[in-house]
This record gives structure tokens, sequence and C-alpha cells, in this order.
């Protein structure tokens, strides 16, 4: 990284450290919503203001990843209960039942409908607006598909956590699955890069990934092999962001690979989602009961 770059790093406690803070995101009111997976609630909260908090009713869904919808509401995935719910801003609650599977990742697709990955049984799920669902088998068994998102090319990209690949699926459902060259990766956050490719954090072996369109991977290995990098998301400044939760920093590569890390103030604090908020600064879920706000340098 070139001499001088920093961020600034504050935590917010929002929660007690039992409630686990996992996933995380920007909603279309300028607010920040994320789960807390342990006690079943969606928190709100707009930066630099307290947060609220709304059950995620009325089946107990564990829920744990959290995106914004085409629909102006955030969607998340309700891993315990095999739910897909909605939130609206004013903070009411739909749930929507999904074939058994442990829903994960989920993001909003180029086609108005919310995809999400099933880790358990090896397939992608559609949900349309008004709850209607599709699945899609993947060619892999045992594989656990983790996080999902949409790829520059209009298709959606998925992490393959225990079958060591990268997934791509189009919207049409054709399927296409990446070998990382790396054994025992474990991929797990993935996001669209600012470089037109799709970048993913590599939990198992300690680096960050980049996987062009046309499939070809390259790995950036952190200094720490023990970092854990969990998720990752595009910044406000050309770069991409990840969370260390082996080691409670936060992480920033470029496109060409320079990798900076940054302590967060408290040991310990395992860092899990990471969004880019609506004041520029990036925001992570702590699931030791806080958020932390993160502005480049």
């Amino acid at each position: 990284m070139p001499q001088g770059s920093h961020a600034t790093i504050r935590e917010f406690t929002v929660t007690d450290p039992e409630a686990g803070p996992y996933g995380i995101a920007a909603g279309p009111d300028g607010a920040l919503w994320f789960t807390l997976v342990h006690e079943g609630r969606i928190g709100r909260m707009v930066p630099g203001g307290e947060a609220d908090f709304h059950p995620a009713a009325p089946v107990p869904a564990g829920p744990m990843n959290i995106t914004a919808g085409p629909d102006g509401a955030l969607w998340f995935t309700g891993l315990r209960g095999d739910r897909v719910g909605r939130i609206d801003t004013g903070g009411r609650v739909t749930m929507f039942e999904v074939p058994p599977g442990g829903p994960c990742g989920i993001t909003a697709g180029p086609d108005g409908a919310l995809w999400f990955t099933l880790m358990r049984t090896d397939r992608i799920g559609r949900i349309t607006t008004a709850g209607e669902v599709t699945e899609f088998p993947l060619p892999v068994s045992g594989a656990m598909p983790s996080m999902i998102t949409a790829g520059p090319d209009g298709a959606l990209w998925f992490t393959l956590n225990q079958g060591n690949a990268v997934g791509r699926i189009a919207p049409g459902g054709d399927v296409a699955v990446h070998a990382l060259p790396t054994e025992g990766a474990a991929p797990v956050g993935i996001t669209a890069g600012p470089d037109g490719a799709l970048w993913f954090a590599a939990i198992g072996t300690g680096h960050i990934g980049r996987i062009a369109t046309d499939g070809k991977v390259t790995e950036f290995p952190l200094p720490d092999p023990a970092a854990r990098p969990h998720a990752i998301v595009t910044g406000p400044d050309e770069a991409l962001w990840f969370t260390e939760w082996g080691t409670a920093h936060i992480g920033r590569i470029t496109p060409e690979g320079r990798i900076d890390e940054h302590p967060l103030p408290r040991p310990g604090s395992e860092p899990h989602g990471i969004a880019l908020g609506p004041d520029g600064a990036l925001w992570v879920a702590l699931e030791t009961g806080a958020l932390a706000q993160v502005v480049p340098g």
C-alpha cells in the first residue's frame, strides 16, 4: 500500500455480546440494516443515531444475511427456519417458506428477483418479490454454496465453501463451476469488484481471490494465513474491503493486489458482514455486539 494510507475506525455497541450481529446492508432509507442471528431480530441504525429492532417473526428463523431488494425493502435469509424474509423500511416483516436446505447468502439479481444459496442441498434459489420460489440444482455434492452476488455479466456468482470453487448461474439456470487452484481455500464472501471481475474471501487459506468472468483465478495471500477473511465488498475508493474474522482486522486490497490491514479497537470482536454505508464509510457487523464504522483515509 502507498505509505500513509489509513482508516479511522469507531465502534458502536448495539446489543449484548450474545445477540450476534452478522449480516449488514445499506437500505434505501439512509440506514444500516443488520441481522441478529442468535436473537432472531433485524436491527436498523441511521449513522450517528440509535439502533432499533424488529423481530424476524413469526418463526425462529435465525436471520443470517441481508440485502437491499429491488422493491424498496430489505430481504434476508432465515438459516434455521428455512425461510426468506422481507422487511420494509417501516419494520413490517413477511416470511416466505423455501425448500429445506439452509438458506444462507442472498442478493438482488439482474432480473428483479432475489437469489439465495441453500447450503445443505447444493442448490441455488430464486424468489420473486411476490414470494414465488424456484430452485436450481448444482452439479456438485456436499459443496456448501455460501455467499452470492450479482456479477457484471448479468449472471449470479457464488462461493462453494466445501467445493473449493466459485460458481456462476445465469438467470435462466445454466450453471458453471470454476475450481480454485489452492486446496482448502473454503471461499465465503464474494462481491463484484471495480475492475469487472469478482472478488472473494478464502477463509480456509487466508487469501483474497479474484476471478474474471472467463473463470481465470488470481490469488493474493494475506500477511497472516490465520486471518480467516470472511466477507468482502467494493468500497468508495475503487478498492475491495474485507473482514478478517480470525484476527479482528479490516483489510483493504486494490485491484492490483496491494494489501493494507487495520486493527479493530477491540481484539476478538469477530467481524462478519461488511457493507458500504449511506455515509460513504464501510460498516461492519461485529458478532460481539457492535457495528464498526470504517472511514477510509
